[in-house]
């Protein structure tokens, strides 16, 4: 089993050229807004599988993306 990124590097190529996924602003956005959504079923379980401080990895990364473009 592959590692799961552990930098904002190694997180966009994953996303980029792994996943074939452009981080356009709309992307990123609609990303943001569910992984801050307590409610939303994906992110209980990306917290069940990663954990809560994993979690605020991704979102710094999405944060950090955002600024990006």
């Amino acid at each position: 089993m592959k590692m799961p990124p552990q930098n904002y590097a190694q997180w966009q190529h994953c996303i980029v050229v792994d996943c074939g996924i452009a981080l356009t602003p709309a992307y990123i956005e609609e990303r943001l807004a569910a992984l801050q959504d307590d409610q939303d079923y994906h992110t209980r379980r990306f917290v069940e599988l990663y954990g809560e401080q994993y979690l605020q990895y991704v979102i710094g990364w999405f944060t950090q993306a955002r600024k990006a473009v």
